[in-house]
């Protein structure tokens, strides 16, 4: 098969899991293009994301030109497409979020990379993320581009279903990835019953190389960490709350909470306002050696999150030996049994998580080691990125000759 993978932004620090897919793809013998809508330009910390960039085309890299010259030369190549796919840009505009004028630029783009995957004779295009760029996938294909597939992360796309078109998405594409099953659950609500064999399951995962020589132990006896984009979803400013709380206790812990993002100010500004500054550390972004550092120096893994997909951060956690305090929210209780692998607590309840960071604090050491050799085990049997590779590759070919759906 000719694959291709097109990304809103790649590489990014939060893509590691699509770099793995790609890469075990590859492993199988399948030629992937990867296209990303942006991403030259960024710092990334990683130097396998450093390679990824070299091998990565970017549609708006070009500017406004290279979009204006693709959509000539779609309506002098095949303008019945083109004014076909022109309707449905109006169509998915009306109730979308994004105005029409940025539609018209999501159609330059589908021009363009319509171009790239005919002369590249790709026969198959996969996104992730249901948002802008399965959009960009979806007009490439009405131009007469190839099938096309997405993975569908959440909760961004679970938010706004009808303003980001997914139900739309869903009929005109061969399949649909959910990454959970609580993911595929909200993906049948927006599909017929005729059509719900469209949407599958396949895991994000890590390679069988990721968290080999961790130690049994856990790290620092009285520091977590938070690993994640600061923003609303993931909780941190409730993380902060039970952080205060836990000091007015007078318990001795350390969190470090490691990302960045728009709320960033209004963390640091929590944290100065709680007097937390001797306590909780805010490192930026870091890569993914210094995730994996700060992850093997704490004792666990805490995750406030108010909606998620499923987190790979988990994952990595996991296969590291760390339990995880988290939420049962999405996928996370498919993967994390509460009293096995951590402590899950209701979210939003400041209250629990509390008394789940101090358990897991005063938990003796040899308890928690055996929770994260309960979860080392539990995750590798779940998210083996070769094994999900093999998943995705079943249904290429499924689609490939018409039998999924």
């Amino acid at each position: 098969m000719r694959l291709a993978y097109l990304i809103n932004q790649y590489p990014a620090v939060s893509h590691s899991f699509i770099r793995r897919e790609i890469l075990a793809l590859e492993r199988r013998g399948h030629d992937v293009l990867r296209i990303a809508v942006r991403g030259w330009d960024k710092t990334v910390p990683d130097a396998d994301d450093r390679l990824e960039r070299t091998r990565t085309r970017y549609l708006l890299q070009g500017g406004a030109p290279a979009l204006i010259r693709a959509m000539a030369r779609m309506l002098a190549k095949r303008p019945a497409a083109l004014f076909g796919a022109l309707a449905l840009t109006f169509a998915i505009s009306r109730r979308a979020e994004r105005p029409l004028a940025v539609h018209l630029v999501y159609l330059g783009e589908a021009c363009l990379l319509a171009g790239w995957l005919e002369t590249e004779r790709i026969t198959h295009l996969h996104t992730h993320f249901g948002t802008n760029s399965t959009t960009v996938a979806m007009l490439a294909n009405a131009l007469g581009g190839p099938r096309f597939s997405f993975t569908v992360h959440g909760p961004e796309e679970f938010d706004k279903p009808t303003f980001i078109a997914l139900p739309e998405k869903i009929r005109r594409s061969a399949f649909v990835v959910a990454v959970s099953s609580f993911g595929r659950s909200q993906l049948l609500r927006l599909t017929p019953h005729a059509s719900w064999d469209k949407i599958k399951v396949v895991h994000c995962g890590l390679d069988q190389a990721f968290g080999a020589g961790a130690p049994d132990q856990p790290g620092a006896a009285r520091r977590l960490v938070c690993v994640g984009r600061l923003c609303e979803q993931k909780g941190q400013l409730l993380l902060l709350e039970a952080a205060r709380r836990l000091r007015d206790r007078g318990v001795a812990f350390e969190l470090v909470l490691a990302g960045d993002g728009e709320m960033r100010g209004e963390i640091e500004a929590q944290i100065a306002a709680f007097a937390l500054g001797g306590i909780v550390r805010v490192t930026g972004w870091i890569g993914g050696e210094q995730v994996r550092d700060e992850i093997l120096a704490a004792r666990a893994l805490v995750l406030a999150s108010f909606a998620e997909g499923l987190p790979v951060v988990i994952m990595e956690a996991m296969a590291l030996r760390r339990p995880v305090i988290s939420t049962f929210v999405a996928g996370i209780p498919e993967l994390v049994r509460d009293g096995v692998h951590g402590w899950l607590v209701p979210a939003g309840d400041v209250d629990a998580l509390v008394e789940a960071m101090q358990s897991c604090l005063d938990a003796p050491t040899d308890d928690v080691a055996r929770m994260g050799t309960a979860a080392c085990a539990r995750v590798r049997a779940r998210h083996n990125i070769d094994a999900e590779a093999d998943k995705l590759i079943e249904l290429f070919q499924a689609a490939e000759a018409g039998a999924v759906g």
